[in-house]
């Protein structure tokens, strides 16, 4: 993923956005590419809005998969209603049909229902997760059944606050950058890299940019 940015006041890695970070990295980006400062000329700079690290997000990022953020709001809703709070504890307690009566698909109920699993017997350890670089914390998120680049990318980056993640395969950046970039079809993912790569090592910040062009100018334009 590149080399993290370096905190020009300590010398050190940034490894976590902070909105002083984030603020850096608009400036940054901004005097690289005219397009992203557009955007944030009629936007404004893009919030952080870091989640909570941890289980519950996770399987927050897994019920969003696929569909709109209405609905994975309403099944999330759901899902906390009929759990009280949502840990590996009290996901594991209940079957896939249980989890299922909440609003879940099969498919992400097994997922949930076995990530919990994992997080409870220690296969999956969030602290080791977040020690890691990216690659190795996309690398132990990605072994677990139900999560793939998309979920364990969104992530490192709206959960850990990477600084230089590009989320593959997500609808409204594909979206916005073919909008940005005045593509007639969307790119490969080979391409993705090549148009992202002057991001690095910026490329979240990158992306809540484009979110925000997306929402208020190309959704909504």
């Amino acid at each position: 993923m590149g080399h993290a940015p370096a905190d020009e006041s300590a010398g050190v890695p940034i490894r976590r956005l902070t909105p002083k970070a984030v603020r850096r990295g608009v400036e940054i980006l901004c005097e690289r590419d005219a397009g992203l400062a557009g955007i944030v000329e009629r936007q404004g700079v893009p919030p952080v809005r870091l989640r909570k690290a941890g289980f519950a997000t996770l399987a927050q990022i897994i019920v969003e998969q696929q569909v709109t953020l209405a609905s994975g709001r309403a099944i999330w809703a759901r899902l906390e209603g009929g759990l009280d709070t949502v840990t590996p504890e009290t996901v594991f307690a209940r079957t896939v049909d249980d989890l299922r009566s909440m609003g879940l698909s099969i498919q992400k109920a097994t997922y949930i229902h076995g990530i919990a699993a994992a997080a409870l017997d220690g296969e999956l350890n969030f602290r080791r997760v977040h020690r890691a670089d990216d690659e190795g914390a996309r690398e132990q998120l990605i072994r677990m059944k139900g999560v793939g680049r998309w979920t364990a990318d969104i992530y490192l980056l709206t959960a850990m606050g990477r600084p230089d993640v590009w989320p593959r395969g997500d609808l409204a950046l594909d979206t916005a950058l073919m909008w940005l970039k005045r593509l007639r079809k969307k790119p490969r993912p080979e391409r993705i890299d090549k148009l992202t790569g002057p991001w690095s090592p910026w490329r979240s910040v990158a992306a809540r940019i484009l979110w925000l062009g997306y929402v208020h100018e190309v959704k909504g334009g």
